[in-house]
């Protein structure tokens, strides 16, 4: 009887390696990967550079900190002021030139800042006069972006002698002064509107004024944005499709264009209430019923020499620190959103 041969049996097959904890079951052969859950706006913001750098910079959280401060105080006035500066009925005439934290040697009242020549309470006079600087500031600076925006953007994309003109007649306004181009319009102003609508229409007036000085950096800014922008191939495959022209301007080129005009317009906030301030100084700014920081420093600069040095004192005081701290923040949102600036 012939024996079998004897065979070696065969080797187990290896096990596959089980997946580590937490990395979900394999993906298998066909079979597309699984999505990762999109991450929260308020998670992305958490992780991102620019909060990173706004934490560890001590100079912009203390900038922050008093801008915050300021528009808070100007925004709650009604609520946080002792006084209502604007309603001579709560005026006392006893209390004025009252020095700031002594009681009035007539009325004994006491007041933090003191009070002005017609015993109103400097404190409440700030932060009206406050919204008054701060409302024309953004008010002057969303006028300038929207016009500065809109040229730009056309002479950018249609180029030819659109882009010509547009950029000659800044160039020209660029010539003059900002608080030259203002008072022009507001000698022009004088001259067209009956007096008697003056005093209504003089904010509205000095919203236009500094607005129209200010548009042209916006205007050159972008106008440079979107002349790189608009030969680009996503810019070129929307063309090819038929996307009309102001969609291609306002869904495709304008997103990438926002970066260096969120940091003109953060710095162009703290000049715009400077200028203000500084027509208002003058006298063609705000009417004296509506005071704004720079009427209160016009009236204060009067008693500068004879004593009352706290009249001028804390609302310049207010104008300093407000136009200071919106400017570091413009310079730090410029450094945050530039790499090659970053430290």
């Amino acid at each position: 009887m012939p024996s079998t041969p004897h065979t070696s049996p065969s080797p187990p097959a290896p096990a596959s390696p089980s997946p580590p904890p937490g990395a979900g079951s394999p993906v298998r052969a066909g079979q597309a990967p699984r999505a990762e859950p999109r991450r929260s706006r308020w998670a992305r913001l958490v992780e991102s550079d620019l909060l990173y750098s706004f934490i560890h910079s001590p100079v912009t959280v203390i900038a922050a900190l008093v801008t915050l401060t300021i528009f808070t105080a100007a925004l709650l006035a009604p609520v946080i002021a002792p006084h209502n500066p604007f309603d001579p009925a709560t005026l006392n005439l006893m209390d004025g030139f009252s020095r700031p934290m002594k009681a009035n040697e007539v009325t004994g009242n006491v007041y933090w800042l003191g009070t002005d020549a017609q015993g109103r309470d400097l404190f409440s006079a700030i932060l009206y006069g406050s919204r008054v600087s701060i409302l024309v500031g953004f008010a002057a600076v969303a006028f300038a972006a929207l016009l500065g925006i809109t040229l730009g953007l056309i002479a950018g994309y249609r180029g030819g002698w659109v882009d010509s003109l547009i950029m000659r007649i800044a160039d020209v306004q660029l010539s003059f002064p900002a608080i030259l181009v203002a008072l022009l319009i507001f000698g022009v102003f004088k001259g067209v509107v009956p007096p008697a609508l003056q005093d209504r229409m003089a904010v509205y007036v000095l919203v236009v004024a500094i607005g129209l000085s200010d548009w042209v950096q916006y205007a050159r800014t972008v106008r440079s944005s979107t002349l790189a922008e608009k030969n680009k191939e996503y810019v070129q495959a929307a063309r090819v499709i038929g996307v009309p022209a102001w969609s291609i301007l306002l869904r495709h080129i304008l997103p990438n264009v926002m970066g260096p005009v969120l940091v003109i317009a953060t710095i162009g906030l703290a000049l715009a209430i400077i200028l203000e301030s500084t027509l208002s100084f003058l006298g063609v700014g705000v009417p004296p019923t509506q005071p704004s920081l720079g009427t209160l420093i016009r009236v204060g600069q009067d008693y500068l020499f004879s004593g009352e040095w706290w009249i001028v004192f804390f609302p310049g005081l207010t104008l300093l620190l407000l136009a200071l701290a919106v400017n570091l923040l413009g310079d730090w949102l410029r450094d945050a959103l530039n790499p090659r600036l970053r430290r």
